[in-house]
């Protein structure tokens, strides 16, 4: 098993950044994929980025060039940097870690951009 704890979410203005962490425990060996997903209500469950153990990344249309992800094998915690935040930006975002698919799921950290 693998545990998820999420954290830096919260309430910014547009144009402003958040940084969101999320640390991985447990059953280390089985991951391969990070990622963060993103859920608005009423919408579904879309892919925001995804980071490989080889550090290739893969960014959804709507946040390349404003969101950054990355990770840190050593603390087991993958980041998604969000810079220039949009009132469509908000939503609940997931951390989502696995092997060859998506096996382990963050409860979610809310993210709400004002405008």
């Amino acid at each position: 098993q693998v545990q998820l704890r999420e954290s830096g979410g919260g309430l910014v203005q547009a144009g402003g950044s958040l940084r969101l962490s999320c640390a991985a425990s447990g059953s280390i060996l089985r991951i391969n994929n990070m990622g963060w997903y993103r859920q608005a209500p009423g919408k579904q469950r879309d892919l925001v980025a995804s980071i490989t153990s080889g550090e290739r990344t893969n960014y959804a249309n709507s946040v390349k060039g404003r969101f950054t992800i990355s990770r840190d094998n050593a603390k087991n915690t993958v980041y998604l940097q969000m810079n220039a935040l949009k009132p469509e930006d908000t939503a609940v975002y997931l951390c989502a870690v696995g092997l060859f698919h998506w096996d382990y799921w963050g409860q979610g950290t809310q993210v709400t951009v004002s405008s």
